[in-house]
């Protein structure tokens, strides 16, 4: 079997478990591990340690410094795994296989930033992983491996993040052998839809509920940003609550009311009033008692 020589371009949990796959291979050589500029991560740093691997830190992949650096190596490929720089023409053509990124998301759809929620958010019934080559524009590049995943009403964004930790681990291996092997056969975007979609990154402020929407919506919001993730909030009496589950009710009946309003109560739950029926809410932080009529906004 042909063996290869690689530069991993990593950062994270996604890149921990995609290491422990690839360093089990003996015919795939970790030449480099290149982290995140500002990563708080040591693991990678602790592997590179352990297994003698060049252990790298830039401020800028595409400067000449960094080029001098890396083209001692001479890789095959260079691999990308969660790492948060833009590849330019020079360093992506640097190897002769070039190089390649796993992206947590089904490409042409979700290209960009903070796919997991927004997926959940536009409550899609699956999601996908997606390596592809890399090329001069975010995540449009030629398809190498594209695997799905089912989403049900029980998936949050913790769940997601699991099955994306492991999955893009195993779909990053299986990529990397196939080029190995030589039996890619690239699929381009444009033949899977000529435009495709883009998702910008999620800022401080997106994660405010607006009570007008439907119970589903709602439902689907909170979801997509719990925990881990920052936590769906709103104001009760001018204090903060956090949200982090919430259940949908069967056969809710629609009416109009006062968006946001406190219609039921229990020592578990609370339930509001959406734009069309009512939501439950079922784990949230507050510093307070929350009443019966009490308006959330």
């Amino acid at each position: 079997m042909n063996e290869i020589k690689i530069g991993y371009f990593a950062d994270g949990p996604w890149a921990h478990q995609a290491f422990d796959l690839l360093i089990r291979d003996k015919t795939i050589h970790m030449l480099f591990i290149c982290v995140r500029y500002d990563t708080q991560d040591n693991t990678l740093k602790n592997y590179a340690a352990e297994h003698n691997i060049d252990y790298i830190n830039n401020s800028n992949i595409n400067s000449d410094v960094f080029f001098d650096q890396v083209k001692k190596y001479k890789c095959d490929l260079f691999v990308s795994m969660s790492f948060n720089q833009i590849f330019k023409s020079r360093i992506i053509n640097l190897p002769h296989l070039k190089t390649i990124n796993c992206h947590g998301g089904k490409l042409p759809y979700y290209r960009g930033r903070n796919i997991l929620n927004w997926v959940l958010i536009n409550d899609e019934t699956e999601f996908g992983i997606t390596v592809h080559y890399i090329d001069n524009h975010i995540d449009t590049g030629d398809i190498i491996l594209q695997n799905t995943y089912e989403i049900s009403d029980d998936d949050n964004y913790a769940t997601l993040l699991q099955t994306s930790y492991r999955e893009c681990a195993s779909t990053l291996y299986e990529s990397i052998k196939m080029i190995q092997n030589e039996t890619v056969k690239v699929i381009r975007q444009e033949s899977i839809h000529p435009v495709g979609m883009y998702c910008t990154q999620r800022k401080e402020g997106d994660e405010i509920i607006d009570w007008s929407k439907s119970s589903r919506d709602i439902f689907n919001l909170i979801r997509a940003i719990c925990r881990p993730g920052p936590g769906a909030r709103s104001v009760v009496n001018g204090n903060q609550v956090i949200i982090n589950s919430s259940e949908l009710i069967p056969s809710a009946p629609k009416y109009i009311g006062i968006n946001g309003a406190v219609v039921e109560l229990s020592d578990d739950y609370f339930v509001v009033k959406s734009g069309d029926t009512s939501i439950k809410i079922t784990d949230y932080d507050y510093q307070g008692k929350i009443l019966l009529g009490d308006r959330l906004g």
